[in-house]
């Protein structure tokens, strides 16, 4: 493994199209879902000329109670709605924020994360879903409607049909599918070093794989906002000193600010 150092931000060209899809399945209330989020990150950072990357909620919607849940046609009115919990609210969440673009659905799935194991708070609540959405400068209206429409319902029921489709059974769950229409899709469940997701990769391309090289810390946290000091030396092959050393540069600069969360440092974006 060539060691990178922070200077080296040049791209390399894609040399094809991406010729993976890779369907990875989460429960926005798994805490093994939260954990795999660097290694997913990283794959995207390092590899995503490679694969398409489509993300699938398991989450059990015959056992919910629909009269409990603000999306009927006679739905409680909003400030009863905001009093109101249930363990499907997450999903439910994430996809109405998803209906403001795939990019939105992503940061909200990541905020969720956040809020949930990292602030502790109950983000079952809807109040609590809806202070996520302002967070992230989503559109706060549409957000609370789509979250009351069914075409969320809907946009879950296909999540779930996916995940039966290809015999996905628990989070989180990584689907892999070639160009080879005819070859049937690579299922890795749990959780593995990033060794092995690599790994699967250079098996499905047929040849190498080469890393893009690492973009600059500023771009980096444009695209993620919040990341561990471990987190930015592995993407960037240095050592974790190395790479505090860079990031408390961008805080004397106030480009990024330095958070401690249950004995743990993070940095985010200012």
């Amino acid at each position: 493994m060539n060691r990178r150092t922070f200077a080296e931000v040049e791209q390399q060209p894609i040399a094809h199209p991406r010729p993976i899809e890779l369907y990875v399945f989460l429960d926005p209330l798994c805490q093994d879902c939260w954990a795999l989020q660097p290694i997913l990150r990283r794959l995207q950072v390092e590899y995503e000329r490679y694969f398409t990357l489509r993300i699938g909620l398991l989450t059990s919607l015959p056992k919910m109670n629909y009269k409990a849940l603000p999306l009927v046609d006679d739905a409680c009115e909003e400030s009863s709605a905001f009093e109101k919990a249930h363990p499907a609210f997450p999903s439910i969440a994430i996809k109405a924020a998803e209906f403001q673009g795939k990019r939105a659905g992503f940061k909200f799935l990541t905020k969720l994360f956040e809020y949930s194991f990292l602030k502790s708070r109950n983000v079952k609540s809807f109040a609590v879903l809806v202070e996520i959405a302002e967070k992230l400068n989503l559109d706060k209206q549409e957000f609370i409607s789509d979250f009351f429409s069914k075409n969320v319902l809907q946009s879950l029921q296909v999540d779930l049909h996916l995940a039966k489709e290809m015999d996905v059974v628990k989070s989180p769950t990584f689907v892999f599918f070639n160009e080879n229409i005819e070859d049937e899709g690579l299922m890795v469940d749990g959780s593995y070093s990033y060794e092995i997701y690599e790994q699967i990769l250079e098996e499905l391309t047929g040849s190498p794989i080469i890393r893009d090289r690492a973009p600059s810390l500023e771009e980096l946290f444009s695209r993620f906002e919040m990341l561990a000091t471990g987190e930015i030396a592995a993407i960037y092959g240095v050592p974790e000193k190395e790479s505090e050393r860079e990031l408390k540069k961008l805080l004397l600069k106030q480009e990024v600010e330095r958070i401690f969360i249950n004995d743990k440092v993070l940095w985010r974006k200012r």
